[in-house]
């Protein structure tokens, strides 16, 4: 079995930006955002289901999920948001793990935004590497990036695990308050500690 990183961090901290870095050094990347877009996507998985539980109203006229309808919703109720989950995360956990299983590159960089919130994340991985940097250059990245309102990236960031806990999970760390070739050393520096992971 391929070692499996567990990269976490919070919305607008960079993780996107590190695991690109990584793909380019030859990890194989599970991204659970990018599998969770593919069941919710048209003609997705998990489509038929949502629209069962939560109402026609929720798919919109290409046949995917309504995201934004879908975000306005699960961000100001805890219990549709647990619902939602309920369906999608056994799903995007299976997926994940078929493509751990496939993965070809050295070691696999396991993409989970709320990895060190989920129960048992520490057996599904062999090190947390967090993408970290500070408050306000999350909500500049995130509303240049998605034009959501200041007070909408502030909720989201208020609904997932504090920094500092999710600092106090970490193996390693990505300091991602600087520029691309900042956050590129540190990845290098990363892949060669990663790859003697895998060696024998």
């Amino acid at each position: 079995m391929k070692p499996v990183i567990g990269l976490t961090g919070g919305i607008g901290s960079g993780k996107s930006a590190a695991a690109d870095a990584f793909e380019e050094l030859g990890a194989t990347i599970v991204d659970t955002d990018a599998i969770a877009h593919e069941l919710t996507a048209p003609g997705g998985a998990a489509v038929a289901e949502i629209a069962r539980q939560f109402g026609k109203a929720f798919v919109d006229a290409s046949g995917a999920m309504d995201r934004k309808r879908m975000r306005d919703l699960v961000f100001s109720d805890a219990e549709e948001k647990q619902r939602l989950e309920a369906i999608l995360h056994p799903m995007i956990r299976a997926e994940a793990e078929r493509r751990i299983a496939a993965a070809a590159g050295p070691y696999v960089i396991y993409v989970v935004p709320l990895l060190v919130e989920s129960a048992g994340h520490r057996e599904r991985v062999a090190r947390v590497l967090v993408v970290d940097c500070p408050e306000v250059l999350q909500i500049a990245r995130v509303r240049q990036r998605s034009m959501l309102p200041e007070a909408q990236v502030r909720r989201i960031i208020d609904s997932q695990i504090k920094r500092e806990r999710r600092l106090a999970a970490a193996d390693d760390v990505i300091d991602n308050s600087g520029d691309l070739s900042a956050l590129h050393k540190q990845v290098r520096a990363l892949h060669e500690k990663y790859l003697a992971l895998g060696r024998p």
